[in-house]
């Protein structure tokens, strides 16, 4: 997969539009349409958990108004192209995560838990192109993943802030764009850790903000500080915390831990810019209502994103890994 240059505007990304999902038109080794980007997103329901894949009870979210958590008032999965929206971000990321989970040894044999598993695309790729033994892909919404059921592939509706609702142990626990919408992040992480068998790997990506104060003004570095305040106002979401992942993994007991990040390109046309967008668009009534943006401003940014003079940095992907202790079952 190629991501468009300036000459090639659309490239990949238009299979994405009227023709279909993600991985409706044969992909190349993916499948599916989220959420985790992570997100980006996307684990849980989108739109009902915050899709790449989110879930959990409200927590500190009902602190936030009468929005609650992903899903509920922005991301609905149920809203047309909802999946569509996602799978931009899969276009974006499941190159990187893959290659990541390859280098950790990720393969035959392996038993996998994927959470905020969204339409299935890392899923999917972990079955078809990895080679891995079974796949448990955990969400609050598993409509997208009973679109297109694989061999391998066991959708798990749930709520993962409920404890002992995901059950044994993994080789592989793997949560993308999940945890930066949910309250009680430190407790999760330690009972993700507790999902690992001995031997296994626990991998966690979510976003990390490159628009702060130091960030040039631009109609881009505008609409997503109002984004991420308006998605932290309504649903939860908070990216702040994401870089202190190496230290909570090895709170959690995990040794070995390594991390890294990922900065997709902002091309006009390409799949993170068109991914952008869209959630500008569906997430606009909360960027409105932080002040930092009205209708023109928004209309702005999405124009600056597809065009030439676009000069961003779209929010990283941070991923971070620790092992648990112990040998892995054969």
């Amino acid at each position: 997969m190629r991501v468009p240059d300036d000459g090639d505007r659309h490239g990949d990304a238009d299979r994405l539009g009227v023709g279909g999902r993600y991985g409706d038109e044969g992909r190349e080794g993916h499948g599916g349409r989220h959420g985790d980007a992570d997100r980006l997103g996307d684990g849980g329901r989108y739109g009902d958990e915050g899709r790449e894949g989110h879930g959990g009870r409200r927590g500190d979210a009902d602190r936030l108004g009468d929005g609650g958590r992903y899903g509920e008032a922005v991301f609905r999965p149920e809203q047309a192209g909802e999946g569509e929206r996602i799978d931009f971000g899969a276009l974006a990321y499941d190159d990187i995560t893959m290659a990541r989970l390859r280098a950790l040894g990720v393969g035959p044999g392996w038993r996998c838990l994927d959470v905020g598993a969204g339409t299935g695309t890392v899923a999917r790729r972990l079955l078809e192109e990895a080679g891995v033994s079974c796949v448990l892909a955990v969400d609050r919404d598993v409509r997208f993943l009973a679109e297109r059921p694989v061999p391998g592939l066991e959708p798990l509706e749930t709520d993962i802030t409920v404890t002992g609702s995901v059950p044994g142990r993994h080789r592989l626990v793997h949560a993308r764009f999940v945890l930066m919408h949910l309250p009680e992040r430190e407790r999760l992480i330690r009972a993700l850790a507790e999902l690992v068998e001995p031997g296994g790997v626990l991998v966690l990506s979510d976003a990390v903000d490159l628009t702060g104060d130091g960030a040039p003004a631009t109609p881009y570095t505008t609409a997503m500080r109002a984004m991420w305040r308006g998605l932290r106002a309504t649903i939860g979401t908070d990216v702040s915390w994401v870089p202190s992942y190496p230290r909570l993994l090895r709170a959690a007991g995990l040794t070995r831990v390594g991390a890294e990040v990922h900065v997709p390109p902002l091309l006009p046309g390409s799949p993170i810019s068109r991914f952008w967008a869209d959630t500008w668009q569906r997430g606009r009534a909360a960027m409105l209502a932080t002040g930092l943006v009205d209708d023109a401003a928004v209309d702005a940014a999405v124009r600056y994103l597809d065009s030439d003079e676009c000069a961003a940095l779209s929010a990283g992907m941070l991923t971070a890994w620790g092992w648990k202790a112990g040998e892995a079952a054969r």
